[in-house]
């Protein structure tokens, strides 16, 4: 395996890194929060702060402490103070209802949480069933400036009385000369959670080393070419995992600033990258034509901003979406991102930037090796599409508490993914879709994506999602849920269009429009819901 990766600070982990730059560039801005900056070495003693509260409240090495909010400086705040005490973060999604936050809190067993205060009565609803000692409660304004450079949503500017039974965590990260514990780590021991449905099933926690994190981290850093002179725009999720690497680990590992918003809103994106000069943003593609279409979007300065790093999620990013984000971005380059999965700390196939090839995922990071596996496990030559697998630095220690599936997926340090995937002669790696989403339809097999990639090319489809519904005839056929572009659609002319340009046994048999698709956090659309919808 060629892993022979040199580290920017040697091999450490990344809350070393962090406090490495504390040192070397104390007064340099590591975080920008709405016109507000924070320095390394603040963002440094605010986690060294937070670690010796945790430390206090008797959590230590191997607890696991979740996070429960939306982007904010608090966020990596909590992250690194958490690994700071060798103790483990595990991320929860802040769209979750009650039902979800108390499945993965009380499978962690969590020792403490870290909460923005509008999300503290999920937290208590749920108390009867999980019990969670210590409570951190978030408030989005308290790290805000008293003049914001950027419009600031209202309920983060909102300064709500905390919820009585919390902690403040302002008052504790705060406070003065703080003395992180001294903790003997190992880069093999887990220092992340993130949950997953993996190839199948409930969520379940992959564990996550520091070595993951700093290894994934840096293969990344090597594809992006991300300098520690760089301004980064951050707004993809930060609980997500690839949204953490470009907004939390990769902060640390460079020494870069960056610009960190809430959520999407894209008027502020446009005074980000104008006002705080912003070289590099991970987008997802409907944000590109989110800003796009914001009224006077184009009296923005964006000459600044010379790459951004797009993801497929919700709308498809293609060629000519990204051509129309480079030119309107002062002819930025545009590519998408990659490949990866929570089980690997993602980043597992990436663009190379002097090399794109659209229609592709990019070829294997520093380090990854990738093969294409047949029905009974046999490696596949180039060209054949099977299941991908993947091997690396990045391969995670397994399921938390299940033993059996972590079998199942990790095999000779092989993770299979339980996703479809075929390589070309030249190394790159195309994406098809999961077998377990996979659509029998007259013994055809037909992955979802591949018939939303065509549907999506209609010019008055704006959204759209398939899955396999059951017939008496062909096992399943196709049911395409369609979100209309402006204007009217109509099914027939839209079918008459598929069967133009498509497989017969691809198109759809039943057509369903509506306003809106059920869609996660990060804007990934959950076919899970659709099937749910009509059972």
């Amino acid at each position: 395996m060629n892993d022979d990766i040199e580290y920017l600070q040697g091999e450490k982990p990344l809350h070393e890194y962090l406090r490495g730059h504390a040192r070397r560039q104390p007064g340099k801005t590591a975080l920008v929060w709405y016109g507000r900056e924070i320095s390394y070495a603040e963002l440094d003693r605010c986690s060294d702060a937070f670690a010796q509260a945790l430390h206090e409240r008797g959590v230590s090495k191997g607890d696991r402490v979740a996070l429960f909010m939306q982007n904010c400086p608090q966020y990596l705040v909590a992250h690194f103070g958490i690994q700071k005490l060798g103790a483990i973060v595990s991320p929860c999604s802040p769209m979750f209802k009650a039902h979800e936050f108390a499945y993965q809190v009380g499978d962690l067993g969590a020792k403490a949480i870290v909460v923005a205060d509008h999300l503290v009565p999920i937290v208590q609803s749920v108390a009867d069933r999980v019990k969670v000692p210590h409570v951190f409660s978030v408030r989005y304004a308290d790290f805000l400036p008293d003049t914001p450079s950027l419009r600031v949503p209202d309920d983060v500017a909102a300064r709500r009385p905390l919820p009585e039974g919390t902690i403040d965590f302002h008052a504790v990260v705060t406070r003065a000369n703080p003395v992180a514990p001294a903790v003997e780590l190992s880069m093999d021991d887990v220092s992340l959670m993130t949950y997953t449905s993996g190839t199948t099933g409930m969520p379940k926690g992959a564990m996550l080393s520091y070595r993951n994190a700093l290894y994934k981290t840096a293969v990344g850093q090597e594809m992006f070419r991300i300098r520690n002179e760089d301004v980064m725009l951050a707004v993809a999720p930060l609980y997500h995992i690839a949204g953490m690497i470009c907004g939390v680990t990769m902060l640390a590992y460079t020494g870069a600033t960056v610009v960190l918003l809430n959520r999407m809103d894209p008027l502020a994106v446009l005074q980000a990258i104008e006002r705080h000069r912003v070289s590099w943003w991970y987008a997802m593609a409907p944000m590109l034509v989110s800003a796009m279409n914001e009224p006077g979007a184009k009296r923005f300065d964006l000459s600044s901003l010379h790459t951004t790093m797009g993801t497929s999620f919700g709308i498809k990013l293609t060629e000519e979406l990204a051509r129309r984000w480079s030119t309107f971005a002062n002819d930025c380059l545009v590519y998408e991102a990659g490949y990866g999965l929570s089980e690997t700390h993602t980043n597992d196939v990436l663009m190379p930037r002097d090399a794109v090839r659209w229609g592709t995922n990019g070829i294997p990071g520093h380090g990854v090796e990738l093969k294409i596996l047949g029905p009974e496990g046999q490696e596949l030559p180039v060209g054949e599409a099977g299941e991908i697998a993947v091997r690396s630095r990045g391969v995670f220690r397994g399921y938390w508490n299940r033993p059996d599936a972590t079998a199942d997926v990790l095999r000779d340090g092989w993770v299979h993914t339980g996703d479809i995937g075929k390589m070309d002669d030249q190394g790159y790696l195309t994406f098809i879709g999961r077998v377990k989403e996979m659509i029998k339809v007259s013994g055809f097999s037909v992955f979802p994506e591949e018939v939303e990639s065509i549907l999506i090319l209609h010019p008055d489809v704006g959204q759209v999602a398939v899955i396999g519904v059951p017939d008496a005839d062909k096992g399943e056929v196709i049911k395409a849920f369609v979100v209309p572009a402006a204007g009217g659609l109509d099914q027939d002319e839209l079918l008459r269009w598929a069967r133009e340009n498509m497989s017969h046994y691809k198109v759809p048999r039943h057509v369903e429009f509506r306003e809106s698709l059920p869609a996660s956090g990060t804007g990934k659309v959950l076919r899970r819901l659709l099937r749910e919808s009509i059972c």
